[in-house]
């Protein structure tokens, strides 16, 4: 139980509660906790969602399967990371994509009544629910806009002039593979890297396995305008 609430502490969703109170609120909820082997989906793509999800330990991946079979990552989530809060209020209440565990994971559920329950009985648990809400939207319309520039220049230097701003850094740490980075803008690895090896040429960007950065911003900014 200890190691449950510690876990559960790292989760933006009990920001500001101790062990003691986070213990407390567990004693009148309906949670679950689950583990997962490497590899073992955790919810197919339309399945019915019901509860919240939060990675206890581990690693789990979010992914979208097309027609042809091809598989994308949309996002990879870590120990205290979410998933499922924009889905269980939502008129389908149907996973869109398939939840798979990359390595051996925990995870905790917590159901769509006990959270409408929390957020009406604790402004701070509510306030904590609608910032992770807000967030996940804010980040989708990143991604999105990442996704509508036409070329690969385009592209990573949007995501690039974006990271500058958040990390306050011409030195971009990149915490994904060059694989996760070609599947998060929708083009093959090939392609992505010899963008990245061509913009090095060109004197805008250096880089190396785990970061990337930015020698002419000016010029990055340019491309998108």
């Amino acid at each position: 139980m200890n190691k449950l609430i510690k876990a559960l502490g790292t989760s933006r969703l009990f920001v500001g509660y101790d062990e003691t109170e986070i213990s407390d609120m567990l004693l009148h909820t309906r949670y679950k906790s689950a583990s997962y082997s490497k590899n073992r989906i955790i919810a197919l793509e339309g399945d019915r969602a019901s509860s919240v999800g939060i990675v206890l330990e581990g690693a789990v991946e979010i992914q979208k399967t097309y027609p042809s079979g091809r598989s994308i990552t949309i996002s990879r989530l870590f120990k205290g990371d979410i998933f499922g809060e924009a889905i269980i209020f939502s008129s389908s209440k149907c996973y869109p994509a398939t939840i798979i565990s990359v390595d051996f994971s925990r995870v905790f559920f917590l159901s769509e009544a006990d959270i409408l329950r929390l957020c009406s009985t604790s402004s701070l648990f509510l306030n904590n629910f609608m910032k992770i809400l807000s967030n996940k939207i804010l980040m989708l319309n990143e991604r999105l806009k990442h996704l509508s520039y036409q070329t690969i220049r385009e592209k990573i230097s949007s995501y690039l002039t974006e990271e500058y701003k958040l990390q306050g850094s011409r030195k971009i740490e990149v915490p994904i593979t060059r694989s996760k980075m070609a599947e998060q803008f929708g083009i093959a690895r090939p392609s992505l890297s010899r963008e990245l090896i061509s913009m090095k040429k060109d004197g805008l960007i250096d880089f190396d396995k785990s970061s990337i950065t930015i020698k002419d911003l000016k010029s990055l900014e340019d491309i998108l305008f």
